[in-house]
């Protein structure tokens, strides 16, 4: 080799030695760049998720709240519906124009109730569930099922299926 091509070569390996010197710092500002955004990004999504946990805790806290209101109001209510119940069966012969005013009077209030979400429970027939019924007498026939409800003697309400605002209290078979 000649001299200017020694020349040369050592030119072009300090450029390349320059080159890599430039080149690394980039390099490092890149990751740390991109270390700040992931932990950032790390935090934003946590945060996201807190707040979608918080958002849906505070709608079923919300919603139970509203159940316990209605519920409470529904409780207070039900002693007249139960007297409506009892004036039509203990309704005297020849009254059946006040027997069906008192009808239409309770048809509309379980009307109301159920359109709020409030449905009556324990029908003479239905399979017996201490969870949504009462059970005060017993009786054994073989010709009724297992568990059956055999008399109502005082309607159950639910709201929304699924919170018991009074168990049905019934006699069961078997």
């Amino acid at each position: 080799m000649d001299e200017n091509q020694k020349a040369t070569a050592t030119e072009q390996a300090t450029v390349d030695k320059a080159e890599e010197k430039v080149k690394t710092p980039k390099k490092k500002k890149k990751n740390e760049w991109e270390e700040k955004y992931n932990t950032e990004h790390d935090q934003y999504l946590r945060l996201y998720a807190e707040y979608d946990n918080f958002r849906k805790r505070t709608a079923r806290e919300r919603d139970r709240l509203v159940g316990d209101g209605v519920s409470k109001a529904i409780e207070a209510i039900l002693p007249a519906i139960d007297n409506l119940e009892r004036a039509i069966a203990a309704a005297p012969e020849g009254e059946e124009g006040m027997k069906s005013g008192v009808e239409m009077v309770l048809r509309q209030m379980l009307d109301s109730l159920k359109n709020i979400g409030v449905t009556p429970i324990g029908e003479k027939g239905e399979k017996f569930d201490p969870n949504r019924h009462e059970a005060i007498m017993h009786i054994e026939d073989p010709e009724l099922g297992e568990d059956e409800i055999v008399e109502v003697f005082q309607r159950g309400y639910v709201y929304k299926e699924e919170t018991v605002i009074r168990p049905a209290v019934v006699k069961t078979a078997n």
